[in-house]
């Protein structure tokens, strides 16, 4: 994070309602000075120092935005411009974000928070931002062309709203979004509550993250925008495991997790060894009357689900959406399956001819994992990650949530892998094994067709006869 330096001595901006528009160069001189982020790791929360206290959310591998308050505004500076996101350890992709990164910063507010957000375009092209799920006077929602003009390459627009319900929300463009979106461009933001609320608990440990996806052509960086249905790269906050940094808690903690999906289809998102209740959505809370326990909870595109369980099974459990091909990465829809076909070295013959190629193996994808295939430069494996056990087998949308019960309160340092108590790993089996029973008969239909026998034809044989004869 650059030097927060002079964030908090300027000083002067009038207070009252402002509508979005251009900021003059004169202006420029009291704008919030603009914190930039580069770093991919997972940040500490950020405790309050000014305004209203709350207990504040962690981003995955992302940051909260810095603020200062002015008259009792409090002001943020976001600045859309190009990026380099590193989505995993070896690959790493040319997006469009804010302060440095995709998605951009968390921003943290309290309810009934008056906020003012400057919003500077460093983009070759116009841009708006829409805040998304929020109420708040028309003119400041963000939809170019509709509530208010573009925002031109070099302008500085200031949006100006209360903060007027808790929850969970987003923010996103609302101009040429299918090209803006595409390149990653979105971030998270969280209104906490001014007071105990009736549906709102407190937790130990408040994650966020968002979901998106990417078509970035093996040895690329830059995603196709053009892309609606055949995506290769399946992120939380731009990135894919194995550069997703695990969730970790301490043993007992009330944890909530809020995900927000901005790509464009579902995800089943599913928490391995506990079960949680959806109790928020960006509508607002969830009343206790239409909670129910679950393990697998599905987001669709443009919701936010937040979720909430008491961590009380230790350790490392698996964290992912359940679609199969979103936890693999650069996955190629025309790989041809070769399951029980011996195709031994022909892969590397092809690969003499064709440097990208790549096939299924003939026992499974897994042979893949195995293969020490080469792979285009800036490219990650399908299936990657290495767990304590061996490999993992995954990529994409995928996690883990570390319970430890010497996690202290407050710590969010990876611990480590777990140690398994004895006895309590499955194992190989090396005594006798009966023969198990197998089923052997074959289905038949539900409603089978039921043929009468035929009844006896009679063929009448009519001879033709010659011209004259009667």
């Amino acid at each position: 994070m650059t030097s927060r330096r002079d964030f908090f001595k300027f000083a002067g901006i009038a207070g009252g309602a402002v509508a979005a528009s251009s900021v003059s160069r004169v202006a420029m001189a009291a704008l919030p000075e603009p914190v930039i982020q580069s770093s991919s790791n997972t940040m500490a929360p950020v405790v309050p120092n000014t305004g209203r206290p709350y207990n504040p959310v962690v981003t995955l591998n992302g940051w909260t935005l810095p603020w200062r308050m002015n008259q009792g505004v409090k002001e943020f500076h976001l600045v859309a411009e190009p990026v380099v996101r590193e989505m995993a350890p070896g690959m790493k992709a040319h997006l469009w974000g804010y302060n440095g990164q995709s998605p951009g910063p968390t921003i943290e507010v309290v309810e009934g928070d008056r906020v003012r957000i400057f919003v500077t375009n460093k983009l070759p092209e116009h841009t708006s931002i829409h805040w998304h799920g929020q109420r708040l006077p028309n003119g400041m929602d963000g939809v170019a062309g509709l509530t208010q003009p573009t925002i031109q390459p070099g302008d500085t627009f200031v949006y100006e709203f209360v903060a007027r319900r808790p929850g969970t929300f987003m923010y996103h463009p609302h101009a040429d979004e299918m090209v803006q979106m595409a390149m990653g461009m979105m971030g998270f933001w969280v209104t906490h509550p001014k007071a105990r609320h009736p549906l709102i608990d407190e937790v130990q440990r408040d994650f966020c993250f968002l979901l998106s996806a990417y078509d970035i052509e093996p040895g690329a960086a830059t995603p196709k925008v053009a892309e609606m249905t055949e995506f290769n790269m399946w992120t939380w906050n731009s990135r894919v495991f194995p550069g997703i940094d695990s969730l970790n808690v301490r043993l007992n903690d009330k944890v909530r997790i809020r995900i927000g999906n901005l790509s464009m289809t579902n995800h089943p998102m599913h928490v391995h060894g506990h079960e949680f209740v959806v109790t928020g959505t960006d509508g607002g809370p969830t009343p206790k009357s239409a909670r129910w326990p679950e393990v697998t909870t599905d987001v669709a595109v443009g919701q936010m689900r937040q979720i909430e369980f008491v961590a009380d099974e230790e350790g490392d459990w698996a964290f992912h959406c359940h679609k199969s091909h979103h936890t693999m990465n650069a996955m190629g829809h025309s790989v041809p399956t070769l399951i029980g076909v011996d195709h031994s070295g022909l892969a590397k013959k092809i690969n003499n001819l064709i440097p990208d190629y790549m096939a299924m193996g003939e026992r499974g994808m897994a042979d893949m994992a195995e293969m020490e295939m080469p792979i285009p430069d800036n490219t990650l494996p399908m299936m990657t990650g290495q767990g304590p056990f061996g490999s993992v087998e995954m990529g994409g949308m995928f996690s883990v949530l570390k319970v430890r019960r010497d996690q202290k309160p407050g710590d969010y340092k990876d611990p480590g892998w777990f140690k398994h108590p004895e006895g309590t790993v499955a194992r190989k089996y090396t005594g006798p094994i009966a023969e198990p029973a197998r089923f052997s008969a074959e289905g038949g239909q539900s409603m089978p067709r039921v043929r009468k026998p035929a009844a006896p034809t009679e063929v009448n044989v009519r001879k033709p006869t010659s011209h004259g004869e009667h």
